[in-house]
């Protein structure tokens, strides 16, 4: 009897080894999640307070527990500053055992906290940031990046308008990571498509007087201009071109339009625009259903962050299940093993370089006319296939 029992442990032992089953179980007996975003500034609306409804969300439709712990969710402001957003991270890891921490905008904010979760091996699930750093030149093998990067927007918005004849461009750029990225890789794509950058102006983040730029942009002769920004940063400069007439006489080409933003602006103004995005609230059944429920709670329609934050946290709790722990590598190799398959997430899968992989749309905004509601904002012109939407992946981040 007793060999029998210490031939059934080591059958145990090694079924669990092979598999990968942990025997750590949930760390301190609880999963916490972080969610980290700007709560108040350019970004709020986009992410913020909705990144952290949706969150919630997630974890009350997966029941609140897994494995029999608890889920609980702390919050905080980054303030758009990467030496306020890895400090607090650091502190949650540090002082409250959080596990993996959620929302991170600025890609300038998200490139710190990166660094101090990798340092801890801890996960970094990114819902709201453009910039492709995290799988590239600053991939890890504890990031997620999971709703869209800065070539999916510039292979989804920019390579057609080139291909149709708008070949000189001039962008008014947001002067930090994201808009930094966002300008470098459209500008790869413009040149290889035939055209030319004639010229660039940086605005800081959260300029509110965009005339400068914007007059700049009118001498340069573009064809396009192109707004490497987002947030009300977005909204202010095309406000600034519509006065300036600069929208009458030249294309003006958002490359990250977000719905609170698009939503906020007079149709007269951006009527026609097209944008690539990784979610539209009206899309089907589904994403009718999640952005109804959504909107009851938070008050208005999911922005494509919004809706990446949730889907990333259900993936996120999923694999906490099937691996056993929470134990941060398991977790990881578990959410790449398994495909995302959800409202947002289509024709979907976890690249090894942490890459989100999954259908793009190519939208435009309605006119006044075409309206229904204050939510109808959108067409949807094309579905992008992710594998043409988003950057290969670099063989040194190929984490197995």
């Amino acid at each position: 009897m007793k060999a029998m029992k210490k031939t059934l442990l080591a059958v145990a032992m090694s079924v669990a080894a092979a598999t990968g089953v942990q025997a750590e179980g949930i760390s301190n007996d609880v999963v916490k999640i972080g969610v980290l975003a700007d709560m108040g500034g350019v970004y709020a609306d986009i992410c913020g307070q909705g990144c952290v409804t949706a969150v919630e969300m997630a974890v009350e439709d997966f029941g609140g527990t897994v494995l029999g712990k608890p889920i609980e969710i702390v919050s905080a402001d980054d303030q758009n500053k990467p030496d306020v957003g890895s400090a607090k991270v650091r502190q949650w890891i540090e002082d409250e055992n959080v596990d993996v921490v959620t929302g991170l905008v600025a890609s300038s904010v998200t490139g710190a906290v990166t660094k101090v979760l990798t340092d801890a091996k801890k996960i970094a699930l990114i819902s709201a940031s453009a910039s492709n750093a995290f799988t590239t030149k600053a991939c890890s093998p504890y990031n997620a990046h999971w709703t869209y990067n800065v070539a999916a927007l510039a292979n989804g918005t920019v390579k057609p308008m080139v291909e149709s004849g708008k070949k000189k461009w001039f962008f008014i750029t947001a002067d930090y990571a994201f808009g930094h990225a966002l300008e470098g890789i459209a500008t790869k794509v413009i040149e290889s498509s035939g055209g030319e950058v004639v010229g660039a102006v940086r605005a800081p983040l959260g300029t509110t007087d965009f005339s400068s730029y914007v007059l700049q942009a009118q001498a340069s002769g573009a064809d396009v201009v192109g707004l490497a920004n987002a947030g009300t940063d977005f909204v202010n400069s095309l406000k600034t071109a519509a006065e300036f007439g600069l929208t009458e006489t030249t294309d003006v080409a958002g490359l990250l339009v977000f719905t609170p933003n698009a939503q906020a602006l007079d149709p007269a103004i951006a009527a026609g625009m097209k944008a690539t995005t990784g979610f539209y609230w009206d899309m089907d059944d589904q994403t009718r259903e999640w952005s109804a429920r959504f909107k009851a709670r938070h008050g208005s329609i999911p922005a494509m962050p919004h809706a990446g934050a949730y889907s990333m946290t259900m993936h996120y709790l999923n694999a906490v299940k099937a691996a056993g722990t929470d134990e941060s590598d398991a977790v990881m190799k578990q959410m790449k093993a398994s495909k995302p398959d959800d409202f947002f997430a289509r024709n979907a899968y976890l690249r090894n370089d942490g890459r989100m992989v999954h259908d793009m749309l190519l939208v435009s905004i309605k006119d006044a006319a075409s309206r229904q509601s204050a939510d109808d904002i959108y067409n949807i012109e094309a579905t992008i296939p992710g594998d043409v939407a988003f950057n290969p992946m670099l063989p040194e981040c190929d984490f197995k």
